[in-house]
């Protein structure tokens, strides 16, 4: 979908290579400016899945040299990624106005936690610091537990990658027509308070208000994961009546007074302790197999391990291959082929064919 298009990624960590792996995968040709002498950050592997498809070669940004080559790199380029804290590019007189001198119509996008602009645009952060403040943790966890999400998922990726993404082809469809590019700041703390959106119109309906366990989806025993006999879990989310009537039934509950009243609030903490002791009485793939294929709207709980066996993965949506789990490019296009996992570079190793199409091939 996006071959034809030449995406400049500035090493960074995170939500920065993810947006750029999204991008190689939906066929931009993605390089990624390696570190020069720079080694593996911590707790990455030497080629990382978020690299797949790219290609790499080193830079060092503070080299006179190597900033031509970057800036030859910049006027090729449909869009550049950069994940620096704010001013960072400036200081290596590498930011928006010194690329956009050179390439008008370039999509500068910037990835950070707070934003270019703001009261903590210059102090760290991580993924549940931006969520905390933006309002997205908030309803994270069973009432009385402490909020928390799946690990970078609600920020670094939902509310950071996948918005800069959507920048980023929202400015390159605009360049190609105007010939103008723009700056992009994409920040967690943004994309992820507008991920509540859904959530904030629901509120408008009065079903979602600032108590955690009180609210449409955090509290009721109908929304939430239990825990099974061999230390499994099940997700049960059936929101509209015929469903939970179809859950009520499949568990034996369906004449029991107290259950029929699906929205009572006043019931909910007793119920969830009720579900609580029979799941907890069987394992979870005996759950697993009454709810299969039904629409009560319930399911296990799946690592990601399991998820690669499970029938479900017959989309190939999970694989396995250069050694690294892995998930498939999503969404599908209609027109595109199977889908092969690409390899992940070593750092540097496409630098003599690109420096080859700049033309600065040296001897």
């Amino acid at each position: 979908m996006l071959e034809g298009t030449r995406i400049i990624e500035v090493e960074g960590l995170g939500p920065g290579p993810f947006a750029a792996m999204t991008l190689a995968d939906m066929g931009a040709d993605v390089i990624c400016i390696h570190r020069k002498g720079g080694g593996v950050t911590p707790g990455m592997p030497e080629r990382s899945v978020l690299d797949r498809g790219k290609r790499s070669i080193e830079l060092d940004l503070k080299d006179s040299e190597d900033i031509e080559t970057f800036m030859a790199l910049v006027e090729t380029a449909d869009g550049l990624i950069e994940g620096f804290r704010p001013g960072v590019m400036e200081k290596l007189g590498i930011g928006p106005e010194a690329c956009h001198a050179v390439n008008p119509a370039l999509v500068f996008g910037r990835m950070t936690g707070w934003g270019q602009d703001s009261a903590l645009s210059h102090a760290a952060g991580h993924d549940l610091n931006y969520i905390s403040l933006s309002g997205a943790l908030w309803y994270g966890s069973n009432p009385g537990d402490a909020p928390l999400t799946p690990a970078t998922l609600v920020g670094d990726i939902g509310g950071g990658a996948m918005y800069l993404v959507a920048g980023m082809l929202a400015g390159i469809l605009r360049a190609r027509t105007s010939g103008e590019g723009c700056v992009v700041d994409a920040a967690i703390y943004d994309g992820s308070a507008h991920m509540m959106n859904l959530l904030m119109s629901i509120r408008q309906a009065g079903n979602f208000g600032d108590t955690r366990g009180q609210n449409l989806l955090d509290g009721p025993h109908w929304s939430r994961t239990y825990a099974c006999a061999d230390g499994g879990f099940m997700s049960v989310q059936c929101l509209e009546p015929k469903f939970y009537a179809q859950f009520l039934s499949l568990m034996d509950l369906a004449e029991d007074t107290d259950f029929q009243r699906q929205f009572d609030k006043s019931l909910w903490p007793a119920l969830t302790g009720r579900l609580a002791g029979i799941f907890a009485s069987q394992p979870r793939d005996h759950w697993a197999g009454i709810f299969e294929g039904t629409d009560a709207c319930v399911a296990p709980v799946l690592s990601p391990g399991e998820a690669l066996t499970h029938p479900m993965n017959a989309r190939g949506t999970w694989v396995e291959a250069h050694g690294a789990l892995q998930a498939a490019p999503a969404p599908r296009f209609s027109d595109a082929g199977d889908w092969t996992a690409p390899e992940s570079p070593a750092r540097g190793q496409h630098a003599p064919e690109i420096l080859t199409e700049l033309g600065r091939k040296k001897d």
